[in-house]
């Protein structure tokens, strides 16, 4: 199906400074991911490090979805940030499962533990390298 016929919905807010919440609407697919990528690259050119994106409303998601959280995820974390996902659909949940996603990008059932996940990350002490320079 093309996205003319499944047109894809993207509200984005602000819950902190450092954090977008995307919620995503629609199919995900090769004819709609490009316009995710889109969104996600403008809040990280604006200083925001984590992204919380709510895909509770995706009845569908291809190969194409999938790469676009993953190069979202790759980016954040140049920058010491994070991706998690948000009350995805069975669908949804079973394709990041089935390809592992679920391993490398975080789930959350809502936007409050999302921020919390954040927040316990950042309380984490940096690790040491082997000359005890923290974070090197």
């Amino acid at each position: 199906m093309s996205g003319a016929q499944n047109p894809l919905s993207i509200d984005v807010s602000v819950p902190r400074e450092d954090a977008a919440l995307l919620s995503v609407d629609g199919f995900l697919d090769i004819d709609t991911a490009t316009e995710l990528h889109h969104h996600l690259a403008n809040q990280l050119h604006h200083g925001r490090r984590h992204f919380l994106l709510d895909l509770s409303g995706v009845p569908f998601m291809d190969s194409s979805g999938m790469n676009v959280i993953l190069r979202g995820y790759q980016e954040t974390r140049e920058v010491a940030g994070s991706v998690h996902v948000i009350a995805p659909t069975p669908a949804v949940r079973r394709v990041l499962d089935l390809t592992g996603v679920s391993l490398t990008v975080a789930l959350a059932d809502s936007v409050d533990e999302a921020l919390a996940h954040v927040d316990a990350r950042a309380a984490r002490p940096l690790p040491e390298d082997r000359t005890g320079t923290p974070g090197a």
